[in-house]
Order: C-alpha cells, then structure tokens, then sequence
C-alpha cells in the first residue's frame, strides 16, 4: 500500500466498511526526522519532515482507533523511538516483514527479517514491552507449512496480539496462486489470531471476502490491490461505480489537503487501463488538485476549499520555507538571503505544463536573445532540502517566494516571476496553470 494508504484512502475506506485501516509503510529513519504538529485547521495530527516540510504521516480523529501505523525498520532502538512518537495517535504497530521489495531487503526490513528471526523478535518483545498499544507483525510463508508455523510460533512469543501472513512467498508475485492451505494450517495450529492476506487476485466483490475468510480459517482478512482498484469493495450493500468512489475519494484528498502527486497516484490505480481513454489521457496531463477535481466536477469544490484553507492561513507546502522548521538549519536560513530590490512573488514551477522548448526559462531567453540583453544569470541558495533562486536581467532580480525541492525547478521558477514582471505571462495564466493559488 506504499503511495496508497495514505489519510484520504484509509478514510474511506473505514467509510465503506473496513474495520482495520493500515498506513502505507513508513521508514523508521523519515519518521524519526519528523516532528509531530497539531493541524488546527485540517484538525488532524501531521508528523513533518524537517529536512523539507512534507508531511511523513498525517492522521485524524476519525481513524485513531482503527488506524494501525506500519513501519519499517531493521533497529529494535529506532522502532520504539518512531513508536512513542506515535503511540498516542495510533490504534497499534505493525512490523513489516513480508515486503519482498529490493529497498526493504537491502535495508534489512521487510522479509529481510524473516531470515533473521533473532532481530525480527527482539524488534518485536521490544515494542511490546515498551507500549501502551498492540504490536502486529505481517509475514509471508515460507516454502512449507511446518516451517512457516516454526516461524509464526516463535513471533508469537514475543507478545504480539496478532499476525497477518501473506500466502506467498518472498520470490512469488501476484501473478501465483495464493496458498491457501498453509494460512489455514497456521491459524489452526497459532493461538493468536491470524489475518489472511494475498487473496485480491479472487476478490471481485465484498462476498469474495468473506469466501477467503472461511477458505483460510482465519479471524480476519487483510486487502490491498482490491480496495486500490475500487475502496468500495468493503460495503456489504455492494461496490460503486469507479466514478463514484474517485469523487469520495477527491473530497477527502481536499478536505485533508492531501498532495497532488499522492492524489494523482491513487486515481491511477483506480483508473488502471481507463488511463489510456481520452479522459484518461487528460487526467494524465493534470498536475493540481484543481485540475484533477475538474474531470470529476469538483473544481469549484476545491477552489473554494483551498481558497478557505489559504484565508486561514494553513501550513501546508505552500507555506514551506526552511526558517518555518524545527530545528533551524545553523549553516543557512532564509533571513540569510539578500532579498533587497528583488522583486518576489509565490509561483510554483510545474513540469508537466512544460515541453522541453517552452520552459520558462527558454521563454525567457528567447525574448532576452530578441531584445538584444545579456543572458540572466541565477544564484540558488539550498536549505536541507529546499532551493529559492534569485534571476538578475538587466539590472533587475527576480524571485519566486516559494522554496523548490530541487535546483532546476527553482531557477524555473525565478523564471516565471521574470516573465510574469516583463508582461508576457499573466497572472490569470499562472492561476489557471496552477502555478499561483489565490
């Protein structure tokens, strides 16, 4: 659920139905950059990366007592200290040791851990004996059931409340039957509760769920690329239309000012082939929630709820700049930047409004080669991980108040405030391309 699990998904999900919601896996060493920050006007709890102002996990007190964080990790130290952080504003911990993905394993986490039983039990008695709150694990079988039991046995002892068990193993992929047979030979033979997982190759609809259920002999059932494909899977009254459950979920990602690329990524997975249709291709091209909430008729929806949020004046990435986190950087702050007769406005470079030949700063010099000036030169300050880029022509600088996550971008933009002070942008085209929200 990496990319998919995120506040809006989850959300709706517990609104179809689901009675568990996990989080996508988070990595212990960004969570532990993070600093937790009440939302006052989201009302929700955010943990933002102080390198860079993004938000690592975002929860809300509809989901506290069903949401369960999934972490990664490989440091029995590094899990409890992301743990305490969170203990407060989560239902419970789930270790992850079933992702067979090339990151995890060279990290040491995921299914790296199950052939390192060892650590994987001392990250677990850890937290449980350290927490207020249940511990979880998910796994994924070994080659036979008898060792796949050995395995759940040991964890089992270290204290966790429950196990997922994915009927694959680490080098099977979707694509592979699930193994049925041994999940159900380990939920019988386990006195914690086992939740099957892997069945969303056979999960057409909410009765499907129930049949894996009874197929595996299992307490509950875990589902991943079902609910992706369509979150309404969960409702014993029947699933909705595709279109149906995008618009549910894009006033959710509103309301909780998810990001646009996260926003974008989910509808692609609900979308799937349907990318490929004429709307699909236009949804492709769209880089704002704004943009994207217009195929669906939201737009005035999230205009109206962004413009909201901006009055009230909401820390989101719009507002990120390096002196705003916790703690400062010593080396370099914004008030470090020589800001004197530079003329500054907030414009965010979009790349994808861009072709390689009009790119702001081609624009710009094109019109400079025209006019006969010397080309414009850039000085891009970097904090952590944030850029702001200064453009001097003719005299004159240029700025974009808005800090960039790389330097390229950050020249674009100083571009864009260039371009919008010489007259040939407006400010109406910024606001459509969605590079200004007033």
């Amino acid at each position: 659920m990496v990319r998919i699990g995120t506040l809006p998904m989850r959300l709706l999900a517990l609104r179809f139905g689901a009675d568990i919601v996990y989080s996508e896996e988070l990595i212990d060493w960004k969570f532990l950059r993070s600093k937790r920050r009440y939302n006052e006007i989201l009302h929700t709890v955010d943990f933002v990366d102080q390198t860079d102002g993004t938000i690592v996990f975002r929860t809300s007190e509809e989901e506290k007592e069903k949401v369960v964080l999934q972490l990664g990790t490989c440091s029995p130290d590094r899990a409890l200290k992301v743990a305490k952080l969170v203990e407060k504003d989560v239902a419970a911990i789930d270790i992850n040791m079933g992702c067979p993905k090339e990151f995890s394993i060279k990290g040491g986490m995921g299914v790296a851990l199950m052939q390192n039983l060892d650590k994987a039990c001392c990250i677990l008695k850890t937290l449980v004996d350290n927490l207020s709150i249940p511990v979880t694990c998910k796994i994924r079988i070994l080659d036979t059931k008898e060792k796949t039991l050995e395995v759940v046995q040991k964890l089992a002892q270290t204290g966790i409340k429950a196990i997922a068990i994915h009927g694959r193993t680490r080098d099977e992929r979707p694509q592979h039957a699930v193994h049925h047979d041994i999940i159900k030979y380990v939920s019988q033979n386990i006195s914690i509760p086992v939740i099957a997982n892997g069945g969303s190759k056979e999960i057409e609809k909410y009765a499907d769920i129930l049949k894996f259920k009874e197929m595996t002999g299992c307490k509950s059932v875990m589902i991943a690329r079902a609910a992706e494909w369509n979150c309404s899977i969960f409702r014993k009254e029947g699933m909705l239309d595709m279109d149906q459950v995008i618009r549910e979920y894009l006033k959710l990602a509103v309301l909780f000012d998810n990001s646009p690329s996260n926003t974008k990524y989910c509808v692609q997975n609900i979308l799937r082939e349907l990318q490929e249709t004429p709307r699909g291709r236009k949804f492709l091209d769209c880089q704002t929630l704004e943009q994207i909430c217009e195929i669906w008729d939201l737009g005035d929806y999230c205009r109206n709820k962004q413009s909201e949020y901006q009055k009230l004046g909401i820390q989101g990435r719009w507002q990120v700049c390096p002196d705003e986190l916790e703690p400062p950087n010593k080396k370099a702050k914004c008030g470090d930047i020589n800001l004197n007769d530079v003329f500054q406005m907030k414009v965010c470079f979009i790349r994808a409004n861009y072709n390689d030949l009009n790119l702001p700063k081609s624009q710009l010099h094109a019109w400079v080669g025209k006019n006969g000036y010397k080309v414009p030169t850039y000085e891009t300050h970097q904090v952590e991980k944030l850029f702001r880029s200064i453009l001097t022509l003719n005299g004159k600088k240029y700025t974009s108040t808005f800090w960039e996550k790389n330097k390229k971008f950050a020249e674009q933009g100083a571009a864009l405030v260039a371009l919008y002070h010489l007259g040939l942008i407006t400010e109406e085209e910024l606001i459509k391309l969605g590079s200004i929200i007033k």
